[in-house]
């Protein structure tokens, strides 16, 4: 009790801010350290690529790709793609850590997630007296505790689950997961109707140094961008 009263409150209520997020949070870095095994990966490789990358979907996505014996470059090519959209986000959340030293900063952007994001700016726009580092940082921390220990255990199951039992259904299952909500508008449900048939289309006819998903996800993203744009007109 005494160690939670010298927390700083605003990270207190960062911490409970995140806690309904952790619960859905915790089946996909399972499934991340379970897919990153079942690929090939040591476990100390797994929960390594999960501390440096620490993004949920380009995780997956470079797994899969890993796991496919794609180009290195590909894999990272195709991380980059799917994280385009922190580029936003630092551009969104940045003016409200200016005062920060860029060590400071840095430390935020690699913590930044579409969770830690989207509850700071709500919370700094309804509340002003917020202290926004600490309540940031609590928010932040907390995803990505859960998510190394979940990658972690997910990866320790992995390695004792025989090939046999097949389970490279569940890494379509998460993505589809993560896919439904965000189809929100328009834009993004063009986007993800476009990426999904350009990916069956691809993975059908064939595509060399594994850029099966780099295709589908571009594609994807020009679709939903034009839509976008036709509707601003």
């Amino acid at each position: 009790m005494d160690g939670q009263k010298r927390l700083p409150p605003d990270f207190r209520a960062g911490i409970r801010a995140a806690g309904p997020i952790l619960v859905g949070i915790v089946p996909f870095a399972l499934v991340a350290g379970i897919t990153a095994t079942n690929a090939g990966m040591t476990i100390l490789e797994a929960v390594g690529m999960s501390v440096v990358v620490f993004a949920g979907a380009s995780q997956l996505a470079a797994i899969d790709l890993i796991g496919s014996n794609a180009p290195f470059a590909v894999v990272v090519a195709t991380a980059v793609v799917i994280n385009l959209r922190m580029l936003m986000y630092s551009a969104s959340i940045a003016p409200f850590f200016q005062s920060l030293s860029t060590r400071v900063r840095t430390l935020l952007a690699y913590l930044l997630t579409d969770q830690a994001y989207a509850l700071s700016i709500a919370e700094y726009t309804r509340n002003a007296d917020r202290n926004r580092l600490w309540y940031y940082v609590g928010i932040a921390i907390s995803l990505w505790l859960v998510w190394q220990v979940g990658t972690l255990i997910g990866a320790v199951v992995g390695a004792g689950v025989p090939a046999s039992l097949g389970l490279d259904f569940a890494l379509p299952l998460v993505f589809l997961a993560l896919l439904v909500p965000a189809m929100k508008d328009r834009g993004t449900t063009t986007a993800g109707l476009v990426a999904g048939g350009v990916a069956l289309v691809v993975t059908a006819v064939g595509v060399p140094l594994g850029l099966d998903l780099p295709v589908a996800a571009v594609s994807g993203l020009v679709a939903g961008l034009a839509v976008d744009g036709w509707r601003e007109q």
